[in-house]
């Protein structure tokens, strides 16, 4: 079975790193925290250029660092790609001449990403003859993230790549990710500390927090566990697949079927069969014991409480199974204590909106 492992204890003057995962060798991992939980110094200690005190890492039966058995690959020795925040291109080179950069760190006999692949992927195309200094941010990121892609790596690291781009930029490149997810059989590592992100890309979650993992598991069922923070603040959401499966051209409605019920969602691009991540925000869903009646509201599940916690000043976060699928309900607690909620009760999740996750 494919895996990635990686444990490190370092020590430094006002901060110490203590980990030890065991990560899914295949799609994306999240690394998520808060600035200073030490997510970068984490993935600096798996790419190697950061030598921890003690360290192991061994990514899909390769051994690239042991210091117990005196083994320590350098990092140009580690088939790794690294993006970072800042896109790192030569600015006196076109985009084409950037790529053949990072195509030539890498024997023709060994390279499992092609240059045309890479460009495909990251919608280069139009690009290649411009010079790297005339680029958007958005479009200096997708060039490096190829860039690393065609030293065919056989894990790609990504330290929060859409952190520097405003809301449009970074949401231009999101899909591009996504298809990387879709389409390459490259883990990924990718470092972030929006919310929004993982929940759209990662299938894997790590939690850190002051240089200590709080928790690692599942994206879905970490983002509603009420003992950890992604389940609290305005933020929260719960993600769940679902499948399309009829549509409304008439109404500009897309269904989709979950194991909680049925989603309707107004004006998607979907296709019956289609399988979809969306998000339900904790914000976006009401509370009722009854089923109501006359209401604009098309998204209604039938649910019992799992868990209360206080969220906020004057309100709850409620975690709900619909079904066997995890929903949250953000509501005030003089709401919680009129309709007198516990764990067990059961009632009707009323959801406002949901969002297709790419």
């Amino acid at each position: 079975m494919s895996s990635i492992t990686a444990a490190f204890r370092q020590t430094y003057k006002d901060f110490s790193l203590d980990v030890d995962l065991a990560l899914p060798g295949r799609g994306v991992t999240a690394i998520f925290g808060v600035s200073g939980s030490g997510k970068t110094t984490l993935l600096r200690c798996i790419a190697g250029l950061e030598r921890a005190q003690s360290g192991r890492v061994e990514v899909n039966g390769v051994l690239w660092q042991d210091d117990a058995a005196g083994i320590f690959m350098p990092v140009h020795r580690r088939p790794l790609g690294l993006v970072f925040q800042d896109a790192g291109l030569f600015v006196h080179l076109d985009v084409r001449r950037n790529l053949d950069y990072g195509l030539r760190r890498v024997p023709a006999a060994q390279r499992r990403v092609s240059l045309d692949q890479a460009i495909t992927l990251l919608g280069l195309e139009a690009l290649m003859q411009r010079q790297s200094s005339t680029l958007s941010g958005g479009e200096r990121q997708r060039v490096a993230i190829a860039r690393a892609l065609v030293t065919s790596p056989r894990l790609l690291l990504m330290d929060e790549p859409l952190a520097s781009l405003d809301l449009q930029r970074k949401a231009d490149v999101l899909p591009y990710l996504e298809r990387l997810h879709r389409e390459l059989d490259i883990p990924i590592l990718y470092v972030s500390h929006a919310p929004d992100e993982v929940a759209r890309l990662a299938d894997h979650l790590v939690l850190l927090e002051a240089g200590r993992v709080t928790a690692a598991g599942p994206t879905r069922e970490l983002m509603t566990r009420l003992d950890l923070p992604l389940a609290h603040g305005d933020a929260a959401a719960a993600v769940i697949e679902a499948t399309v499966t009829r549509l409304e051209p008439q109404w500009h409605l897309s269904h989709l079927s979950f194991p909680g019920g049925e989603v309707s969602l107004p004006g998607q691009s979907l296709q019956p069969g289609q399988r979809v991540r969306v998000r339900i925000q904790a914000r976006d869903v009401s509370l009722t014991l009854l089923p109501q009646e006359g209401s604009s509201v098309l998204n209604v599940f039938a649910a019992r409480i799992t868990g209360l916690s206080e969220d906020s000043p004057g309100q709850v976060m409620v975690s709900l199974d619909a079904g066997g699928s995890t929903l949250l309900a953000r509501i005030t607690r003089k709401s919680a204590a009129a309709l007198q909620l516990q764990p067990g009760s059961a009632v009707y999740a009323q959801v406002k909106g949901v969002a297709v996750l790419g």
